[in-house]
């Protein structure tokens, strides 16, 4: 993944179009191409929607619609350390709403957010069926399972001083 720079200048905006010129205009290559961008970058900045829309030949107003709609896709950088908070059952009923909780009140964010220094993100993450690990969260899509509440406080904790939370 690019790290990010001025993502919406002349040479930006070049680079966006070498990456999606093998996609065909009519609208069935969007969301290949989107999913080019987004592996790219990190996130589809709205000049990256635009040259996809020029590329595959859809209004760009359609092209923001399918990247709003679709979860997976973002539309800003992503924070440093994202941390996926399992919503599943086991890890509810095991405390995964207090783990939560932890997270937002140490990091100061909502469920969505990002920290002001863009050092973490919380997330809701779908439950991926590892409830032996339950409660459990990703960090950058590596498992952190079997979470006490001392733990999720010392990861919060490590990720606002800017480690990683390994």
């Amino acid at each position: 993944m690019r790290t990010q720079s001025t993502h919406d200048g002349p040479a930006f905006r070049r680079a966006v179009r070498e990456l999606v010129a093998a996609f065909r205009p009519g609208g069935d290559d969007l969301l290949p191409a989107l999913h080019k961008v987004h592996h790219e970058y990190g996130y589809i900045p709205r000049a990256a929607a635009e040259e996809v829309a020029r590329q595959v030949g859809l209004p760009a107003a359609r092209v923001w619609g399918a990247i709003t709609f679709y979860s997976e896709f973002r539309t800003e950088p992503p924070a440093d350390v994202t941390v996926g908070w399992c919503s599943g059952p086991a890890c509810r009923l095991k405390g995964g709403d207090r783990v939560r909780r932890i997270f937002e009140v140490e990091l100061g964010i909502g469920m969505g957010g990002k920290t002001v220094d863009n050092r973490a993100g919380l997330h809701m993450a779908q439950c991926n069926g590892q409830c032996e690990l339950a409660p459990m969260v990703w960090l950058n899509g590596r498992e952190r399972g079997n979470l006490s509440m001392a733990d999720a406080v010392r990861i919060a904790r490590e990720l606002k001083a800017g480690k990683t939370g390994e």
